[in-house]
C-alpha cells in the first residue's frame, strides 16, 4: 500500500485515497467576475430556449468556468442533467482524466487533469474541509462527488459522514448531504443513476456490515439492507444494474475474502458469488469488464467477464523491479496502468482491448507529475 504523510500520521491508500483537504474557497473560478444580469427571460436574446440551450452546448469544455460565471441562469443550466444530456445527443461529450497525485515527499496531494489527447490542463482548487484518507470516491453525471474519510484533527482521529461534489463543469466544489454513517477504507460506485456506500471501518474503528444509498435528484442519503457480515478495505463496480463488493477482507473469513457480496436494487435484497479476486492493489471497470491486479501478482491482469462470471489472465510486459506495482487510468476506451513509484525512468503503459493481440500493449506519454494514488475519468 502506497502511504501518504500527513502531519505526524502516517496514512495508507489502497481501493481509497487521501488529500490535502483544507478550507479553501470552495467556488474555485475566483478568477472569474460573477455577472448577474440575466436571470430572469431567455437564455440568449432573440432565441428560443430550446436553441438557445444547444448554443452554449457548443462551447468547449474548457470555457464552462468562464461562462458559469457570467450569469445565473447560464450556471443554473450548466449544472443541469438536461445541459449534459444535449451534449450527449449532440456527440459533444469530452473526456477527461483526473489523476489525484501526491509529490515527492508524500506530504501534499493534488487533483491533475488530462485532456482525452493526454494533455495536462489544470489542477483542480482544493476542496473544503480537513486532511482526509480513505475516502471514497465516485463519478455521478459528469460529477465528482468525495465521501467519508478519516482525519486527524488535533491529534485525534475523526471520520467523517462528509460528502462533497466537484462540478467540473463549473470548476467548482459544493457540499452535498452528509451520509447516515460515519465510514472510511468503504467499497462505493455509482448504479441505475445511485451511489453506494458499503461496508468499511466506523467512529470507533469498528467493521461495518450497513450500507446506503444516495439519490442525486433528492440529495439524500437513505439506509438499505446490511451486508451478511462486516467488510472492509474492499472495492465496489456496477454490473447490467447490480452493485458487487469485491476485495478486502471479511469477518467471516480468515485473511482476505474471495467472496463477491451482489445487491440487487429491484429486489433490494443481497446475493454472493464465491469466485472473486483477493488483495486488489488497482481496479478499474473498462467496456462493461473489470480489471485487476492482486497483489500477489503484480505482472498479471485479472479481468472479470461479468456475463458468465469468468476470469482470465493477461500478461503484464514490465521487466525489472518485481516491486513494481500500479494504479489504473481509462482514457478513449483504453487501460492506462501508471507506476505508483512516480519514477521517470518508467514509462506510462497502455492496454487497448480492441487491438490486435499483437499490438494491445504500448507505452504512452501520459504522465502524472508524481506518484499516482488514483483516477477518475469524467466524460461531460
Amino acid at each position: 500500500m502506497l502511504g501518504v504523510v500527513s502531519g505526524n500520521k502516517r496514512v495508507t491508500a489502497s481501493s481509497m485515497c487521501s488529500t490535502d483537504l483544507s478550507q479553501q474557497d470552495s467556488l474555485g473560478f475566483d478568477s472569474f467576475l460573477t455577472y448577474n444580469y440575466v436571470s430572469d427571460g431567455p437564455i440568449l436574446p432573440g432565441l428560443p430556449d430550446d436553441v438557445a440551450k444547444y448554443c452554449l452546448a457548443l462551447v468547449p469544455r474548457s470555457d464552462f468556468p468562464a461562462m458559469g460565471g457570467a450569469c445565473k441562469r447560464w450556471r443554473s443550466f450548466l449544472r443541469s442533467k438536461e445541459f449534459i444530456s444535449i451534449r450527449k445527443l449532440a456527440g459533444l461529450l469530452e473526456e477527461w482524466l483526473y489523476v489525484l497525485t501526491v509529490n515527492a515527499e508524500g506530504r501534499e496531494s493534488y487533483w491533475e487533469v488530462f485532456d482525452c489527447l493526454g494533455n495536462k490542463h489544470h489542477q483542480l482548487p482544493q476542496m473544503p474541509g480537513h486532511i482526509k484518507a480513505a475516502f471514497g470516491i465516485v463519478v455521478l453525471n459528469g460529477k465528482l462527488l468525495v465521501m467519508g474519510g478519516h482525519s486527524m484533527i488535533d491529534e485525534s482521529g475523526s471520520v467523517s459522514t462528509d460528502v462533497y461534489q466537484y462540478d467540473s463543469y463549473l470548476n467548482r466544489w459544493s457540499k452535498m448531504a452528509s451520509m447516515n454513517v460515519a465510514r472510511y477504507d468503504f467499497a462505493c460506485a455509482e448504479v441505475n443513476g445511485m451511489v453506494y456506500a458499503v461496508g468499511g471501518f466506523g467512529i470507533d474503528g469498528e467493521s461495518l456490515s450497513c450500507a446506503e444509498v444516495y439519490d442525486p435528484d433528492q440529495d439524500k442519503w437513505t439506509v438499505i439492507e446490511s451486508l451478511r457480515r462486516p467488510r472492509w478495505g474492499c472495492f465496489a463496480c456496477g454490473f447490467g444494474g447490480k452493485l458487487y463488493i469485491m476485495g478486502g477482507r471479511s469477518s467471516f473469513t480468515i485473511g482476505n475474502s474471495r467472496s463477491v457480496d451482489v445487491y440487487n436494487p429491484k429486489s433490494h435484497t443481497w446475493g454472493e458469488m464465491k469466485k472473486g479476486c483477493v488483495m486488489v492493489t488497482a481496479h478499474a471497470v473498462l467496456e462493461k469488464k473489470l480489471f485487476c491486479i492482486e497483489w500477489k501478482n503484480q505482472r498479471k491482469l485479472s479481468i472479470f467477464n461479468p456475463e458468465d462470471n469468468s476470469w482470465k489472465m493477461e500478461p503484464v510486459p514490465v521487466t525489472g523491479s518485481s516491486s513494481i506495482r500500479f494504479q489504473f487510468g481509462i482514457l478513449d476506451g483504453k487501460l492506462l496502468l501508471f507506476s505508483l513509484q512516480g519514477n521517470p525512468g518508467y514509462n506510462t503503459l497502455l492496454y487497448n482491448p480492441n487491438a490486435a493481440p499483437e499490438s494491445q500493449w504500448q507505452t504512452c506519454d501520459i504522465k502524472p507529475s508524481g506518484a499516482c494514488l488514483c483516477t477518475v475519468t469524467i466524460k461531460a
